[in-house]
């Protein structure tokens, strides 16, 4: 089976293409970086398959960031048969430098024109057979987003003869050392030999085989100057702008300025940017989690519990209003709940008629089920939320995003670049971290990966909503939305700030240039989201019925026996089978001893209850899977809080449950310092795998004490500024202190930086 590679600039609309010729999951965004290493897949729709490895998004061929390098050793190392060289056909010229170097290597090559529908749109054009003929190789005119230009452009790709040899567009006065240099290489029997005549004349720090090239490199530089690299870059673009962007002709006014450039004006506007930014993600929110989404009682209409309904008819109209019709996202979730409940009750009473024991139907259903149920209850708002970020991608706001972030946050040493994995946090910290690898500093990499899991992942979503939920219900409160939103911004107040601190102490250094295309904007590809929509739902699932059901088994167990093996479930008339000596389980013991860790921050020691210990214990099975937190409290809700409350399984009465059952020993401020103690601390297994993974040797044991550090401090300043307003200006001084240690620490280096270099000769005396 051959096999092609897809390369091309970042924004060209590469991964989209490769969706459509394989049908990949592939996560599909709009801002460059989004494909870190390659994918494979197979392409079925033509006479034979072809085997199709997407390549990261690059801008050349030069080693100047970890993408490029990869995608330029697997064209070299595993020798494709072929490269399908995706243009962006609104930014031509840019676009084709990359071209360049790519018809140097021996390799067959295609161009896919992209985006013809948005040059048609401008009024422009390209001529295709004219830009093929100065070219010289096999140019496709496409549309990736609407699938259309696909099987013509595989029909010709396949049908390429499987031998090229490559070829420079530079000559002029660099003629003959190219020659001389492509000569060299020929006579090592050095495969793509113009390709590295060319990267030897750059002084590219990959070309340091042969050894005898470095002696080469000094002879042509001798004659020719030391800057080549710049020499070969002008002659590049000249060559472009002489040939190939001729063939693109522009309408008469194209001046006048584009519709994404209008869009831009308001959007990217140096004042209203950001503000601008904080309510649309507002919206996504209060779409996503609002039950006022519309109020109709001014309208005169009553609420529910004053209509005359029969019972089924209340609970369908009670599914999208209350006085107020809900967001899609609550109703959505609201149908999900009424499913679940139904599949509880009846894999219920199968138990009873099977003549199952009584604890047979509370492990079944209170707490394997029940837990996760609580989790799988909040998969509607999840998929919702992230369908309302993937708009943004897929629109090209978020790379708007991006420019906003890197032209505020420069100053402190951050770029905008690494902003674009802090944000797909929001999706996942896995993919987030791995797209670190787009950051050339080390130094910026790891204080990238170290806040990530401050962007809260879709796992962590349930615990936000469900102790929004719980605050809401029972202190009466805010609205669940407007307290997700405002968690949400938390954790990327923190993330910033942490960033800004070790940026400025142990993770000092340069702050790399960040240069990034806008691309236009343009309607998401509803394949393209479904497609991303499904993999998430995938992964979600995937979890619920595996880590999740392994954890609330293994604490039904705890909580259902003592150290000496006594199975301590009771019959009880009224709530089925429940544990009423909580402090005797195993489960109970271990929480009671790690209670008193959590005492600063509000729900440790204070809580005092005979059950108040489950906080700690949901905060520590939290680390295997965030969804554990809410699985944890839907699991022990069952056998713990049924003595006190009346539980019923929807999707926030485990959390409400818990929190009646504390009474006064709990409040507000303690609640949100739990939901930030979860979303900042220690990430899931899984993320601490990969952080390891990616992490420079001997920085991760530091990340997990960071993560911890700054967990308990964050938590611990939100109980106590909630609890004791007057605190705030405690919590002020020892920061301030902590700031102008660190501006004296920086100045005393830099003092003693200049007094070294002033007096080296004498203090080497």
């Amino acid at each position: 089976m051959r096999t092609f590679a897809l390369a091309g600039n970042p924004n060209s609309g590469k991964t989209t293409l490769f969706n459509g010729l394989t049908g990949s999951t592939a996560h599909v965004g709009n801002w460059p970086g989004v494909t870190v290493d390659k994918k494979e897949g197979t392409y079925k729709a033509g006479e034979e398959k072809v085997n199709i490895v997407d390549l990261p998004g690059i801008y050349s061929l030069s080693p100047y960031t970890p993408e490029e390098v990869i995608a330029r050793n697997f064209i070299l190392d595993e020798k494709p048969d072929g490269i399908i060289n995706i243009v962006d056909a609104t930014n031509l010229e840019r676009n084709l430098y990359l071209t360049t170097q790519i018809l140097e290597m021996d390799v067959p090559v295609i161009i896919a024109l992209n985006m013809m529908d948005e040059v048609e749109k401008r009024g422009d054009k390209i001529n295709v057979k004219d830009l093929e003929k100065k070219i010289g190789v096999p140019v496709v005119s496409i549309c990736a987003l609407k699938n259309k230009g696909i099987k013509e452009l595989m029909e010709r790709a396949i049908s390429m003869p499987k031998q090229r040899k490559g070829h420079t567009v530079v000559t002029g006065t660099l003629g003959s050392a190219i020659q001389k240099a492509e000569k060299f290489y020929e006579e090592k029997e050095v495969s793509s030999p113009t390709f590295h005549a060319m990267k030897l004349l750059e002084n590219d720090e990959l070309e340091a085989e042969p050894k005898d090239a470095a002696a080469l490199l000094a002879e042509i530089t001798a004659d020719y100057g030391e800057d080549l690299e710049a020499v070969i870059a002008d002659e590049r673009y000249k060559y472009i702008s002489a040939n190939f962007s001729v063939a693109k002709v522009k309408k008469e006014d194209s001046a006048v300025l584009t519709k994404s450039d209008k869009i831009d004006k308001v959007l990217t506007h140096r004042i209203w940017s950001i503000p601008i930014f904080l309510v649309i993600l507002f919206v996504i929110f209060h779409l996503t989690f609002s039950e006022d989404l519309l109020y109709l009682s001014y309208a005169g209409l009553p609420a529910l519990d004053d209509l005359d309904l029969s019972d089924g008819l209340a609970t369908f109209v009670g599914l999208f209003y209350d006085g107020a019709v809900f967001s899609p996202g609550v109703i959505l979730t609201n149908i999900l709940t009424l499913i679940c409940d139904y599949i509880t009750e009846g894999v219920s009473a199968l138990i009873g008629v099977c003549g199952g024991a009584a604890w047979v139907d509370s492990l079944v259903c209170d707490a394997i089920l029940g837990g996760i149920f609580a989790v799988l209850g909040f998969l509607p708002q999840i998929l919702f939320l992230f369908l309302g970020f993937s708009i943004l991608e897929d629109t090209g706001y978020m790379a708007r995003v991006a420019f906003i972030l890197d032209r505020i946050f420069r100053r402190f040493g951050l770029s905008g670049r690494a902003f674009m994995p802090m944000i797909m946090g929001f999706g996942c910290s896995l993919p987030a971290m791995i797209n670190t690898r787009t950051l050339a500093d080390e130094k910026e990499r790891t204080a990238t990966i170290r806040v990530i899991p401050f962007f809260s992942c879709g796992a962590k979503l349930p615990i936000l909503t469900a102790m929004s939920g719980a605050i809401f219900e029972v202190f009466g409160v805010g609205n669940v939305d407007l307290i997700t939103y405002s968690m949400y911004l938390i954790g990327i107040i923190v993330a910033i700030c942490a960033v800004i601190l070790m940026r400025n102490t142990t993770m000092k250094g340069a702050t790399p240039p960040f240069i990034m295309e806008l691309p236009a904007y343009h309607a998401p590809g509803f394949k393209n989201l479904m497609i991303h929509l499904w993999d998430k739902c995938k992964h979600f699932v995937k979890k619920a019925f595996t880590i999740i059901f392994a954890s609330t088994v293994i604490i039904w167990f705890l909580q259902s026996f003592s150290w000496k093996w006594e199975f301590l479930l009771e019959e009880t008339e009224e709530f089925g089978m429940v544990n009423l000596r909580t402090d005797e389980s195993i489960l109970g013991s271990i929480g009671m001893l790690i209670q008193p860790i959590f005492t600063p921050l509000g729900f440790g020691s204070q809580l005092g209850t005979e059950f108040g210990w489950v906080f700690a214990v949901a905060a520590i099975t939290g680390l295997v899977a965030k969804e554990n937190v809410i699985a944890t409290f839907g699991a022990l809700a069952a056998v713990v809080a049924k003595q006190y409350i009346d539980w019923e399984a929807d999707e926030t009465a485990a959390a409400v449950a818990m929190v009646e059952g504390m009474g006064d020993n709990i409040n507000i401020p303690a609640i949100l310092a739990f939901i930030v103690f979860n979303m900042t601390t220690i990430p899931c297994f899984a993320a601490c795998a990969t952080a390891k993974a990616e992490l420079p040797k001997g920085k991760f044991k530091w990340t997990v004490l960071f993560w911890v550090v700054t967990s308990y401090t964050a938590s611990c300043m939100v109980y106590t500024i909630g609890s004791w307003w007057w605190t705030l200006f405690i919590w002020l001084v020892v920061w301030a202190a902590i700031i102008a240690g660190i501006v004296l620490n920086n100045k005393g280096k830099l003092e003693g930086i200049k007094f070294w270099k002033k007096n080296k000769d004498d203090v080497q005396a």
